[in-house]
């Protein structure tokens, strides 16, 4: 069974077509959306079936789930949750049936692994009313990453990861606090504004920010929203339109300021949300980065690890500036282990979807 993935985030859209073992037939990342779609459909073949990441599910969508009218429907009312990525998404999930129809489509969810957060990991210290109400509660983010790890770095480790921190660093970023292939806590909450600083979302506030905005700011709730999704986070503290973590770290090399400080704040919220993740857990026996920065950078790594030694954190610089693909770093006699896994949310689509379907491609 040929599974196209479609894969759209906050400021790209990736695509993969998967064979029978999971090997790549074809991938391609693209600025347009829509059209990008079409062209790499045009130049594959065609598949047999289709999973479509979706940041947010809500209360009622706790796993991968085969779309259909009454689905479709019943996603509409959840833009508001995920206003910066739900949109498009929905815009491609519906080209994508109408480009192949009569091939089912999976739609994956990036909320629906944190589905088992304890009810104290979950609850926000608001009025009753609002929680029952309003549904207002931490559903966490970037799920199907978060999932991939879970799996792979058992598999790297050559056994039990432990207490596990999963840390996805890109634009958008997240951590998840794992034990047992299970969410035990994340940073992100109700929204993907939620926890760490991000390239344009601020992560966590005091409350207060946002009334004083909204009372002397001559702000809308639709204003705010948007500065918040778009203009906060490295973008705002440094200046970098788009709030590019090379950039910044390229800018505070340079000595300027705004970047430097920047940077400052992005690390030491980073390693303060490791730490936090790590109390949820009771300890901490493996660290993984992943994620395009995450990844990416070995400059994040070592200033994130350095704030970390008091948990038990050390890396091997070597392994941490010259190694390639998923590998291990962890420096001689550190009691935690610390991996880098390339970001496949990809096969953890791919997986899901295989398991809604079946052996013969329907469910």
């Amino acid at each position: 069974m040929r599974i196209l993935t479609v894969n759209p985030g906050s400021s790209s859209l990736k695509l993969s077509l998967l064979g029978d073992g999971d090997e790549i037939l074809g991938e391609a990342e693209e600025d347009s959306p829509e059209a990008g779609l079409e062209r790499f459909l045009e130049a594959q073949p065609e598949p047999d079936a289709v999973a479509l990441r979706l940041v947010h599910g809500g209360p009622r969508f706790l796993g991968p789930t085969l779309v259909d009218e009454r689905v479709r429907a019943e996603l509409e009312p959840l833009v508001e949750l995920a206003p910066l990525h739900l949109p498009a998404a929905l815009r491609l999930l519906d080209r994508t049936r109408r480009l192949l129809p009569g091939r089912p489509l999976v739609a994956c969810f990036d909320t629906s692994f944190h589905a088992t957060l304890p009810e104290p990991a979950r609850t926000f210290a608001v009025p009753w009313s609002w929680s029952t109400g309003l549904g207002i509660r931490r559903y966490g983010f970037h799920g199907l990453s978060h999932a991939y790890v879970s799996r792979r770095a058992p598999e790297l480790l050559g056994g039990p990861a432990g207490r596990l921190v999963s840390c996805h660093l890109g634009s958008g970023a997240s951590l998840a606090a794992i034990r047992e292939g299970r969410s035990e806590a994340t940073t992100m909450g109700l929204t993907p504004l939620d926890g760490l600083v991000m390239a344009t979302r601020p992560g966590s506030l005091d409350p207060g920010v946002l009334l004083r905005v909204l009372r002397h700011g001559g702000l809308d709730p639709d204003r705010l929203e948007e500065a918040l999704d778009r203009e906060s986070g490295l973008a705002g503290i440094s200046g970098v339109a788009g709030g590019d973590l090379r950039q910044v770290l390229a800018g505070a090399a340079r000595g300027e300021p705004r970047c430097t400080l920047a940077a400052d704040v992005y690390f030491l919220r980073l390693a303060q949300e490791v730490a936090a993740m790590g109390a949820a857990l009771e300890g901490l026996d493996t660290l993984v980065f992943t994620g395009g920065a995450g990844a990416g950078s070995a400059e994040l790594r070592l200033r994130c690890c350095r704030r970390l030694g008091f948990l038990g954190v050390a890396i091997d610089d070597h392994l941490n500036q010259a190694g390639e693909g998923d590998r291990e770093i962890t420096a001689p006699g550190s009691r935690v282990r610390t991996l880098v896994l390339r970001a496949r949310e990809e096969l953890e689509m791919a997986r899901q979807a295989r398991e809604v379907l079946g052996p013969g491609g329907v469910s």
